[in-house]
């Protein structure tokens, strides 16, 4: 945020410096003068909306990355919690599908979780190349807008 009030700065110092030398000049009205402030002007708010509008979406998509997290956490919890058999899949694609939603940053905040998570499974954990492969094509499925309840398990209570 501190770039803001630099550019802007930065951007009115060219102005009047520009003002300055126009002004100097013999062969240029006093409206020259006046268009070159009011166009350098206009320049710099345009330049300090540009710069508005990419913090606010950067702020956006950080919120939707924790957002996205929270919802991560929520399909982990509550596979934990149901301790049903064959379920992990339809949790994967639970979690994936609902951080996707989100926008750009929960579904990459779901991206780097899940390849976090598969990655020290199939490295640390001993569960095997197939359980992952399996697990990432959930992942991939809920993050891509696929319905979860493909991968959910026949008896699973409703509340999941």
């Amino acid at each position: 945020m501190r770039l803001l009030p630099f550019a802007a700065c930065v951007a009115l110092v060219c102005a009047s410096a520009d003002a300055w030398f126009i002004s100097r000049s013999r062969e240029r009205s006093q409206s020259s003068v006046k268009e070159a402030v009011r166009t350098a002007v206009d320049k710099t708010k345009e330049a300090v909306r540009t710069a508005v509008d990419r913090t606010r979406e950067a702020v956006g998509t950080a919120v939707e990355a924790v957002q996205g997290a929270g919802d991560m956490y929520s399909a982990y919890r509550d596979m934990r919690e149901s301790n049903w058999r064959n379920a992990d899949k339809y949790f994967h694609a639970r979690g994936n599908y609902d951080a996707a939603q989100r926008g750009p940053g929960g579904r990459w905040a779901a991206e780097v979780i899940s390849n976090a998570r598969e990655g020290y499974q199939s490295g640390l954990s001993g569960q095997g190349e197939a359980d992952t492969r399996a697990d990432q094509e959930a992942n991939e499925w809920g993050r891509n807008g696929g319905d979860p309840n493909r991968y959910r398990p026949e008896g699973l209570p409703d509340r999941y």
